[in-house]
């Protein structure tokens, strides 16, 4: 932190420049109100009779000309700053040293040092020291105790007034003196405190902007609700959690999910007790929320910690993976050799003419199980090898479309007809940040998985993919859905699990293998709540102007 003298003499040297601080031109307007009263006091002096006052005017004329210029000097100055004007130092000094000249002319043209209008003398002095805190008070001083001492000297030289009249003018000015030595003093040590003040506040400014931008970006979600759940603050994490969109920006009528409010109310009945995981929405990840006071003095607001379980599952499951990828490396080739020594012996028993039914049965199985074993192998291989994602913008609309067209043409090249496939885009797609190979490998597993179930249900090959965006229209999802049987209620949250399958030729690693793609691309693959016919996978995508 710099130094708040340094910061204000740079201050007062850019100010010279450009205009008066804020105080100081809010204390000019105050003084120049003070000199439009006096002035008027003045103005109404001029009908009273000077013998009646006992101050006789040796230069009535002057006097009066003097009194109605500084009326209209001053009244035109006040004008001026209702009308906008913003007054520089200069304009100030001018102002102050105008003030002490022409006090002294009034008393010059009046009845000399003795007149009352000396001691507003001070008073000019004193603001001036006020106003402008610098060498120019002194000055102040200096030309007002000359000019006083000049009056009283004139006085006594001309109009044979006593000689206290020059004692009178020294004592004023020695007072003149002290108001500016004090008031200097006390203004800087009041601008010292200020800018001290200032920089204070700017810093603890720069700390706020700096803890809101931390916890903005915290993968943690941290929502401030009061009793009843009425949300008040919340992180782009909780929102992301909660809400499934960005950009919350504190409404009041937002409270937080059924699910959440139910784990308020128990740890509002229990505090020791630890809420249960729960989700949100059926394609949103398990969250785990705690509960906290913000004050413990006040029981009005409750802090919220949201996890993002799938991150730490999935964390636990790359390092189960890393392992067993380790471990599959290392025994390939021991598994693969004799696998495809079994597989080919198997080829060329087949191939010979005198198998009986029940041998050629017993040696398809060999084949098929065979097959199955390799593509265990190579999908864990694949899992322990996988590349980083190259993710870039994709143009859902016309990628989708292409991707139909090849998908059904491979297809029917391997099965002889083409599947059906009915593919419903939204208007105004949002880009989808994804690795093209990735996505393309996503998709494929999810259409394969489906056609076939849909088939073994209905009899026919039949899918729909339908492309929208979210609420918020800032993400893009696909949705693949399939005519086929749906899954057991007491299957769906292993389904991503590795090596579950409900097929029993299946290797249970192709929906994991998935999420994990889409994780890598910081999307989220879900199954939707659904009817009971057939089965409905969302892809939502990350927004696609945000990547981490």
């Amino acid at each position: 932190m710099s130094d708040p003298s340094v910061d204000m003499a740079s201050t007062t040297r850019r100010i010279d420049r450009r205009g008066a601080p804020t105080q100081s031109r809010r204390l000019f307007r105050v003084y120049n109100l003070y000199r439009i009263v006096i002035s008027l006091v003045l103005t109404g002096l001029l009908f009273v009779d000077p013998t009646q006052l006992n101050q006789p005017l040796r230069l009535a004329a002057y006097y009066q000309v003097g009194v109605l210029g500084y009326l209209m000097l001053n009244i035109g100055i006040g004008l001026m700053l209702v009308g906008g004007l913003n007054p520089s130092q200069r304009q100030i000094t001018l102002s102050v040293l105008l003030d002490i000249l022409v006090i002294h002319l009034l008393l010059f043209s009046s009845s000399g040092i003795t007149n009352g209008l000396a001691n507003l003398i001070i008073i000019s002095v004193a603001a001036g020291n006020i106003l402008t805190p610098s060498r120019m008070g002194i000055f102040y001083a200096a030309l007002a105790a000359i000019c006083s001492l000049t009056v009283a000297g004139w006085g006594v030289m001309v109009h044979g007034d006593s000689v206290d009249n020059i004692v009178r003018a020294g004592s004023l000015g020695i007072l003149y003196f002290g108001a500016a030595l004090i008031l200097q003093s006390v203004t800087r040590r009041m601008q010292r405190s200020e800018a001290l003040a200032d920089s204070r506040a700017r810093s603890i400014i720069e700390l706020e902007k700096i803890n809101e931008q931390i916890i903005q970006r915290m993968r943690t979600g941290i929502v401030v609700t009061d009793q009843d759940g009425r949300i008040r603050l919340a992180n782009a994490a909780a929102e992301e959690l909660l809400f499934g969109i960005t950009g919350y920006r504190g409404h009041q009528s937002r409270v937080l999910p059924v699910a959440l409010l139910e784990g308020l109310g128990a740890w509002q009945k229990d505090p020791r007790k630890r809420p249960e995981p729960c989700q949100i929405q059926p394609a949103s990840p398990m969250i785990q929320a705690s509960f906290t006071r913000l004050d413990e003095e006040s029981s009005d607001l409750v802090l919220v910690f949201i996890e993002d379980l799938s991150k730490v599952t999935q964390q636990a499951q790359q390092m189960k993976l890393a392992s067993l990828g380790r471990l599959t490396a290392g025994i390939a080739h021991e598994i693969r050799n004799p696998l495809g020594a079994i597989s080919h012996a198997a080829q060329l028993m087949s191939e010979s003419g005198d198998i009986a039914e029940p041998d050629q049965r017993m040696l398809d199985i060999i084949q098929r199980h065979s097959v199955r074993v390799n593509g265990i192998i190579e999908n864990v291989l694949d899992l322990s090898r996988r590349r980083q994602a190259d993710a870039r913008l994709i143009d859902l609309d016309q990628w989708l479309t292409d991707f139909v067209r090849d998908y059904q043409q491979s297809t029917s090249h391997h099965n002889g007809e083409p599947p059906t496939i009915t593919l419903d885009l939204a208007p105004d797609l949002p880009a989808a940040r994804f690795d093209k190979s990735q996505i393309e490998q996503v998709l494929t597993n999810l259409c394969d998985n489906g056609l076939r179930y849909s088939k073994r249900h209905t009899g026919t090959a039949t899918l729909t993919l339908r492309a929208s965006a979210t609420s918020d229209g800032e993400r893009a999802y696909i949705d693949v859905e399939d005519q086929g049987p749906g899954i057991a209620e007491a299957h769906r949250h292993s389904v991503f699990e590795p090596f579950f399958t409900t097929d029993k030729s299946g290797t249970g690693l192709g929906l994991y293998l998935a999420r994990e793609l889409c994780e890598t691309n910081q999307a989220h693959l879900a199954l939707l709540e659904g009817d009971g016919q057939g089965c409905c996978f969302r892809i939502t995508f990350a927004p696609s102007g945000r990547l981490i």
